[in-house]
């Protein structure tokens, strides 16, 4: 069985791509959340990770400690990770690769907290073009290959990519087009997705980086973490 090393589930979005597709998926695996704010966590991170940064699969003497890099270990053994028609694959792995290497203002300005509201005190610039680009890919997505999933009718790690930003859009209140609004409610009421919020908002482990970066950006709403 495989074993995924994760973070606290209200804050890490990168924990979320892998953890997310391994069980929308149905593949069977060991959780082991291993939380920021802990004094040795990046030590520990470092014995089971060559990066020193969670997510990391662990399969027998393997370990692959990527979110990309465990989709694409998993799509080796696992068909269903990718679409199986090939235009829907590339196209699959085109926007998976973009969300992994791009939208560096979506993840400056909208930290992923799950547990809280928040308004922003302010939309830069380059916060509206990352908001705008995912409509339009997402659009792209679901016209070209007629959903409900941004690659087809089924879920793909294309969408396990994009699973993160529908919490930030909850989060920050963020406004898309009807159409991608929709698409990121379908992702929330995933079971996957539910599961994860709920374990959310039981943790009680706090990131003070995370915190003040929030508080920096935003305006805080309503917190429905458990004290």
């Amino acid at each position: 069985m495989y074993t995924l090393y994760i973070a606290n589930k209200n804050y890490s979005s990168w924990s979320l791509r892998a953890w997310g597709l391994m069980r929308e998926l149905e593949l069977p695996f060991k959780e082991v959340l291993m939380p920021f704010g802990e004094a040795s966590s990046w030590r520990d991170y470092g014995k089971i990770s060559a990066s020193g940064t969670v997510p990391c699969l662990v399969d027998g003497e393997y370990s692959v400690w990527d979110s990309l890099a465990i989709a694409e270990y998993l799509a080796e053994r696992h068909r269903a990770v990718w679409p199986a028609d090939p235009v829907a694959r590339a196209w699959a792995r085109s926007a998976a690769a973009e969300m992994h290497s791009g939208f560096n203002e979506l993840r400056s300005s909208c930290s992923m907290s799950c547990g809280i509201r928040v308004r922003l005190n302010h939309m830069p610039g380059a916060l509206e073009r990352d908001i705008a680009r995912i409509g339009v890919l997402w659009n792209d997505g679901l016209r070209r290959f007629g959903g409900p999933f941004l690659a087809g009718g089924t879920y793909t790690a294309v969408d396990a990519f994009y699973a993160p930003v529908a919490f930030r859009i909850q989060t920050y209140g963020l406004n898309l087009d009807s159409v991608s609004a929709a698409y990121a409610a379908r992702l929330l009421a995933l079971g996957s997705m539910r599961e994860w919020y709920a374990s959310a908002l039981q943790e009680k482990w706090r990131d003070a980086p995370h915190e003040v970066e929030v508080a920096r950006l935003g305006t805080l709403l309503q917190n429905l973490r458990e004290s």
